[in-house]
C-alpha cells in the first residue's frame, strides 16, 4: 500500500488540507465569501432602492403627462369656443356692414332718384316756359305780351325752386 501512488495522493491530500486548516484558510475563504455576500446584498439593496426611486419618478412623470394632456384638452376646448365666438362676432359684423352698405346704397339711389326727378322737372319747366314764350310771342304782341311772359316765367321759376 505504501508503494501505491493512490496512497501518496491521499496523504498529500490530507497534508494539504491540514496545512490549510492550520493557517485558517477556511476562515479566510469564509470571510471572503461573507464579504462578497454582504457586498452583493448591499448592491441588491441599492438596486431595490434605485428601482423604487425609478418607479416613483415614473409615476410622477405619468401624473405630469396626464396633467399635461388634461391641460392641452382644456386649451383646445377653449380655443374651439373662442374660434366659434369670433366666427359668430365676425358674422354679426359682416351682417351689420352689409346692412349699413345696403342702407347707404338705398339712400344714394333715393337721392339720385330725387335729383333725376328735379332735373326732369326743371327741364320740363324750361321746355314749357320756352314753348309758352314762343306761343305768346307769336300771338301776343306789344306791352301785354311782355308782361305776360315776365309773369309766367317768374311763376314757373318760383314753382321749380
Amino acid at each position: 500500500m505504501i508503494n501505491a501512488p493512490e496512497f501518496w495522493v491521499a496523504v498529500a491530500f490530507f497534508i494539504f488540507f491540514g496545512i490549510l486548516g492550520y493557517f485558517d484558510v477556511h476562515k479566510l475563504i469564509g470571510n471572503a465569501l461573507d464579504s462578497r455576500a454582504n457586498r452583493i446584498r448591499s448592491e441588491l439593496d441599492e438596486a431595490r432602492r434605485l428601482r423604487e426611486e425609478a418607479n416613483k419618478v415614473l409615476a410622477d412623470y405619468k401624473r405630469r403627462e396626464e396633467e399635461a394632456h388634461a391641460e392641452a384638452d382644456a386649451i383646445i376646448a377653449y380655443a374651439k369656443q373662442e374660434a366659434e365666438r369670433l366666427a359668430t362676432e365676425g358674422k354679426v359684423k359682416v351682417e351689420e356692414f352689409v346692412a349699413r352698405r345696403t342702407k347707404l346704397a338705398e339712400a344714394k339711389i333715393a337721392q339720385a332718384e330725387t335729383q333725376a326727378m328735379a332735373d326732369v322737372r326743371a327741364a320740363a319747366a324750361d321746355a314749357a316756359a320756352k314753348a309758352a314764350e314762343r306761343i305768346l310771342v307769336k300771338e301776343v304782341k306789344g306791352q301785354l305780351a311782355d308782361d305776360l311772359i315776365a309773369k309766367g316765367l317768374g311763376d314757373v321759376k318760383a314753382r321749380m325752386n
